[in-house]
Protein backbone atom coordinates (compact mmCIF):
# COMPACT_ATOMS: atom_id res chain seq x y z
CA UNK A 1 0.00 0.00 0.00
CA UNK A 2 1.37 3.42 -0.98
CA UNK A 3 -0.22 6.64 0.32
CA UNK A 4 0.26 10.29 -0.52
CA UNK A 5 2.66 11.21 -3.28
CA UNK A 6 3.65 14.63 -4.57
CA UNK A 7 0.74 17.07 -4.34
CA UNK A 8 -0.95 15.16 -1.54
CA UNK A 9 2.11 15.28 0.73
CA UNK A 10 4.87 17.88 0.51
CA UNK A 11 8.29 17.06 1.97
CA UNK A 12 6.91 14.82 4.74
CA UNK A 13 8.93 14.68 7.95
CA UNK A 14 7.17 12.30 10.36
CA UNK A 15 4.72 9.41 10.52
CA UNK A 16 2.94 7.70 13.43
CA UNK A 17 0.31 5.01 13.86
CA UNK A 18 -2.67 5.27 16.19
CA UNK A 19 -2.47 2.20 18.47
CA UNK A 20 -6.23 1.70 18.59
CA UNK A 21 -7.66 2.65 15.21
CA UNK A 22 -4.85 1.74 12.83
CA UNK A 23 -4.92 5.24 11.38
CA UNK A 24 -1.70 6.91 10.27
CA UNK A 25 -0.79 10.53 11.04
CA UNK A 26 1.71 12.17 8.70
CA UNK A 27 3.48 15.51 9.27
CA UNK A 28 4.45 17.43 6.15
CA UNK A 29 4.98 20.92 4.73
CA UNK A 30 1.59 21.41 3.07
CA UNK A 31 -1.01 24.05 3.91
CA UNK A 32 -2.50 21.73 6.54
CA UNK A 33 0.45 20.16 8.30
CA UNK A 34 -1.11 16.90 9.53
CA UNK A 35 -2.86 14.36 7.32
CA UNK A 36 -4.65 11.39 8.89
CA UNK A 37 -5.07 8.30 6.71
CA UNK A 38 -7.41 5.38 7.40
CA UNK A 39 -6.27 1.74 7.20
CA UNK A 40 -7.48 1.55 3.59
CA UNK A 41 -5.29 4.51 2.60
CA UNK A 42 -8.04 7.13 2.29
CA UNK A 43 -7.25 10.56 3.78
CA UNK A 44 -9.76 11.04 6.59
CA UNK A 45 -8.71 14.40 7.99
CA UNK A 46 -6.34 17.31 7.49
CA UNK A 47 -5.54 19.84 10.21
CA UNK A 48 -2.84 22.08 11.66
CA UNK A 49 -2.95 25.21 9.54
CA UNK A 50 0.29 26.84 8.50
CA UNK A 51 0.32 30.12 10.40
CA UNK A 52 0.94 32.04 13.61
CA UNK A 53 -2.26 31.40 15.56
CA UNK A 54 -2.04 29.47 18.81
CA UNK A 55 -2.89 26.05 17.37
CA UNK A 56 -1.31 26.57 13.96
CA UNK A 57 1.81 24.62 13.03
CA UNK A 58 4.67 26.60 11.52
CA UNK A 59 6.98 23.71 10.64
CA UNK A 60 6.15 20.18 11.74
CA UNK A 61 9.24 18.06 12.40
CA UNK A 62 7.69 14.88 13.80
CA UNK A 63 4.41 13.41 15.00
CA UNK A 64 3.23 10.72 17.39
CA UNK A 65 -0.18 9.42 18.47
CA UNK A 66 -0.96 8.54 22.08
CA UNK A 67 -2.90 5.44 23.10
CA UNK A 68 -6.04 7.57 23.58
CA UNK A 69 -5.78 9.01 20.07
CA UNK A 70 -4.23 12.43 20.65
CA UNK A 71 -1.86 13.63 17.94
CA UNK A 72 1.30 15.30 19.28
CA UNK A 73 3.57 17.33 16.99
CA UNK A 74 6.96 19.00 17.35
CA UNK A 75 6.92 22.44 15.72
CA UNK A 76 10.38 23.64 14.71
CA UNK A 77 8.95 27.00 13.66
CA UNK A 78 8.23 28.21 17.19
CA UNK A 79 10.13 25.50 19.11
CA UNK A 80 7.04 24.00 20.72
CA UNK A 81 5.18 20.75 21.22
CA UNK A 82 1.49 20.83 20.27
CA UNK A 83 -1.25 18.31 20.93
CA UNK A 84 -4.53 17.85 19.06
CA UNK A 85 -7.55 15.66 19.67
CA UNK A 86 -8.72 13.08 17.13
CA UNK A 87 -10.85 15.74 15.41
CA UNK A 88 -7.85 18.02 14.92
CA UNK A 89 -8.71 20.55 17.62
CA UNK A 90 -5.72 21.96 19.49
CA UNK A 91 -5.76 20.97 23.17
CA UNK A 92 -2.27 21.86 24.44
CA UNK A 93 0.83 23.77 23.39
CA UNK A 94 4.08 23.53 25.37
CA UNK A 95 6.59 26.24 24.51
CA UNK A 96 8.68 26.69 27.63
CA UNK A 97 12.25 25.51 27.79
CA UNK A 98 12.87 23.97 24.37
CA UNK A 99 15.65 25.03 21.99
CA UNK A 100 14.65 22.86 19.01
CA UNK A 101 12.26 19.99 19.80
CA UNK A 102 12.58 17.41 17.05
CA UNK A 103 11.63 13.73 17.34
CA UNK A 104 8.99 12.26 19.61
CA UNK A 105 7.24 9.01 20.44
CA UNK A 106 4.46 8.07 22.84
CA UNK A 107 4.93 5.38 25.47
CA UNK A 108 2.33 2.77 26.40
CA UNK A 109 1.33 5.11 29.28
CA UNK A 110 0.73 7.98 26.80
CA UNK A 111 3.77 9.85 28.08
CA UNK A 112 5.73 11.48 25.27
CA UNK A 113 9.49 11.07 24.96
CA UNK A 114 11.03 13.79 22.82
CA UNK A 115 14.42 14.97 21.67
CA UNK A 116 15.71 18.54 21.68
CA UNK A 117 18.26 18.53 18.88
CA UNK A 118 19.84 21.88 19.69
CA UNK A 119 20.00 21.33 23.45
CA UNK A 120 21.28 17.75 23.06
CA UNK A 121 18.64 16.52 25.47
CA UNK A 122 15.86 14.00 25.93
CA UNK A 123 12.60 14.96 27.68
CA UNK A 124 9.65 13.11 29.16
CA UNK A 125 6.37 14.97 28.81
CA UNK A 126 3.28 13.91 30.76
CA UNK A 127 -0.08 15.59 30.24
CA UNK A 128 -3.80 15.16 30.66
CA UNK A 129 -4.57 15.70 27.00
CA UNK A 130 -8.33 15.41 27.56
CA UNK A 131 -8.21 18.48 29.80
CA UNK A 132 -5.33 20.15 28.03
CA UNK A 133 -3.21 20.19 31.19
CA UNK A 134 0.56 19.71 31.30
CA UNK A 135 1.59 17.57 34.28
CA UNK A 136 5.35 17.60 33.85
CA UNK A 137 8.07 18.13 31.29
CA UNK A 138 11.28 16.66 32.63
CA UNK A 139 14.75 16.43 31.09
CA UNK A 140 15.76 12.78 31.46
CA UNK A 141 19.04 12.75 29.53
CA UNK A 142 21.53 15.41 28.43
CA UNK A 143 24.87 15.61 26.60
CA UNK A 144 23.53 13.96 23.47
CA UNK A 145 24.78 15.11 20.06
CA UNK A 146 22.01 16.53 17.86
CA UNK A 147 19.45 13.86 18.83
CA UNK A 148 16.56 13.67 16.39
CA UNK A 149 14.60 10.47 15.83
CA UNK A 150 13.47 8.62 18.96
CA UNK A 151 11.37 5.54 19.69
CA UNK A 152 9.97 3.92 22.83
CA UNK A 153 9.55 0.16 23.17
CA UNK A 154 5.90 -0.40 24.13
CA UNK A 155 6.69 -3.56 26.12
CA UNK A 156 9.96 -2.80 27.94
CA UNK A 157 9.95 1.01 27.97
CA UNK A 158 13.45 1.11 26.45
CA UNK A 159 14.28 4.23 24.44
CA UNK A 160 16.38 4.43 21.28
CA UNK A 161 17.72 7.71 19.89
CA UNK A 162 19.45 8.60 16.62
CA UNK A 163 22.18 11.21 17.15
CA UNK A 164 23.71 13.15 14.26
CA UNK A 165 27.46 13.62 14.62
CA UNK A 166 29.16 16.52 12.89
CA UNK A 167 31.67 15.94 10.12
CA UNK A 168 35.36 16.30 10.88
CA UNK A 169 37.55 17.71 8.14
CA UNK A 170 36.72 16.29 4.74
CA UNK A 171 34.70 13.39 6.13
CA UNK A 172 30.93 13.30 5.92
CA UNK A 173 28.72 13.58 8.97
CA UNK A 174 27.60 10.35 10.60
CA UNK A 175 24.87 9.01 12.83
CA UNK A 176 24.88 7.13 16.12
CA UNK A 177 22.18 4.82 17.45
CA UNK A 178 21.96 4.92 21.25
CA UNK A 179 19.72 2.72 23.41
CA UNK A 180 18.65 3.42 27.00
CA UNK A 181 16.71 1.23 29.41
CA UNK A 182 13.35 2.39 30.77
CA UNK A 183 15.34 3.78 33.73
CA UNK A 184 17.51 5.73 31.22
CA UNK A 185 20.66 3.68 31.78
CA UNK A 186 22.84 3.36 28.67
CA UNK A 187 22.61 -0.21 27.37
CA UNK A 188 23.89 0.01 23.80
CA UNK A 189 25.50 2.40 21.33
CA UNK A 190 26.89 2.18 17.82
CA UNK A 191 28.00 4.94 15.46
CA UNK A 192 28.41 4.82 11.69
CA UNK A 193 32.09 3.88 11.99
CA UNK A 194 31.32 0.97 14.30
CA UNK A 195 28.47 -0.18 12.09
CA UNK A 196 30.85 -0.10 9.12
CA UNK A 197 33.07 -2.64 10.86
CA UNK A 198 30.14 -5.06 11.09
CA UNK A 199 28.05 -4.25 8.04
CA UNK A 200 28.90 -4.25 4.33
CA UNK A 201 28.17 -0.58 3.61
CA UNK A 202 28.07 2.83 5.25
CA UNK A 203 24.89 3.43 7.26
CA UNK A 204 23.38 6.82 7.99
CA UNK A 205 20.32 6.34 10.16
CA UNK A 206 17.48 8.84 9.88
CA UNK A 207 14.52 7.17 11.60
CA UNK A 208 14.10 4.49 14.24
CA UNK A 209 11.39 2.25 15.69
CA UNK A 210 10.91 -0.84 17.83
CA UNK A 211 9.04 -3.77 16.33
CA UNK A 212 6.59 -5.87 18.33
CA UNK A 213 9.38 -8.16 19.57
CA UNK A 214 11.45 -5.21 20.81
CA UNK A 215 14.01 -5.21 17.99
CA UNK A 216 15.53 -1.90 16.88
CA UNK A 217 14.69 -0.97 13.28
CA UNK A 218 16.33 1.95 11.43
CA UNK A 219 16.04 3.60 8.04
CA UNK A 220 19.30 4.10 6.17
CA UNK A 221 19.48 6.82 3.52
CA UNK A 222 22.84 5.63 2.17
CA UNK A 223 21.54 2.27 0.99
CA UNK A 224 17.89 3.43 0.79
CA UNK A 225 16.92 0.58 3.06
CA UNK A 226 15.24 -0.43 6.30
CA UNK A 227 17.50 -2.49 8.57
CA UNK A 228 16.90 -4.50 11.73
CA UNK A 229 19.69 -4.05 14.29
CA UNK A 230 18.32 -6.65 16.70
CA UNK A 231 17.19 -6.48 20.31
CA UNK A 232 19.06 -4.19 22.73
CA UNK A 233 20.74 -7.16 24.43
CA UNK A 234 22.10 -8.47 21.10
CA UNK A 235 22.74 -5.06 19.55
CA UNK A 236 23.87 -4.69 16.87
CA UNK A 237 22.96 -7.47 14.48
CA UNK A 238 22.25 -6.84 10.80
CA UNK A 239 19.16 -7.91 8.90
CA UNK A 240 17.92 -5.85 5.92
CA UNK A 241 14.11 -5.79 5.92
CA UNK A 242 13.55 -3.60 2.84
CA UNK A 243 16.28 -3.00 0.28
CA UNK A 244 14.34 -1.94 -2.82
CA UNK A 245 11.75 0.66 -3.72
CA UNK A 246 12.77 3.46 -1.34
CA UNK A 247 14.21 6.85 -2.34
CA UNK A 248 14.94 8.76 0.88
CA UNK A 249 13.37 7.07 3.92
CA UNK A 250 12.96 9.49 6.84
CA UNK A 251 10.18 8.04 8.99
CA UNK A 252 9.30 4.67 10.47
CA UNK A 253 6.54 3.15 12.56
CA UNK A 254 4.60 -0.07 13.12
CA UNK A 255 0.82 -0.40 13.07
CA UNK A 256 -1.17 -2.39 15.63
CA UNK A 257 -1.32 -5.35 13.22
CA UNK A 258 2.50 -5.23 12.90
CA UNK A 259 2.65 -3.74 9.40
CA UNK A 260 5.83 -1.76 8.80
CA UNK A 261 5.23 1.84 7.69
CA UNK A 262 8.01 3.80 5.97
CA UNK A 263 7.85 7.53 5.23
CA UNK A 264 9.74 8.23 1.99
CA UNK A 265 10.41 11.92 1.47
CA UNK A 266 12.12 11.16 -1.84
CA UNK A 267 8.75 10.61 -3.51
CA UNK A 268 6.59 12.24 -0.79
CA UNK A 269 4.82 9.00 0.08
CA UNK A 270 3.97 6.58 2.87
CA UNK A 271 4.67 2.92 2.11
CA UNK A 272 2.99 0.19 4.13
CA UNK A 273 4.46 -3.33 4.17
CA UNK A 274 2.32 -6.09 5.66
CA UNK A 275 4.02 -8.42 8.13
Amino acid sequence: LCLGGWGSLVNPTGVAACPGSGRLAVAHDGKKRIHVFGPSGFCLRRFGERGDANNDIKYALDVTVTSDGHVVVTDGGDCSVKAFDSEGRGVLAVREGFCLPWGLDASAKSEVILTDSQAGALYRLAADFQRGELKKCQMIRSRLVSPRAVAVCQSSGAVVVVEHLKARGASKGSSRVTIFSAEMDLIGQMDSFGLNLVFPSRIYATAVAFDREGRVIVTDVCSQAVICLGKPEEFPSFNPLISHGLSYPVGLTYTANNSLVVLDSGDHSVKVYSS
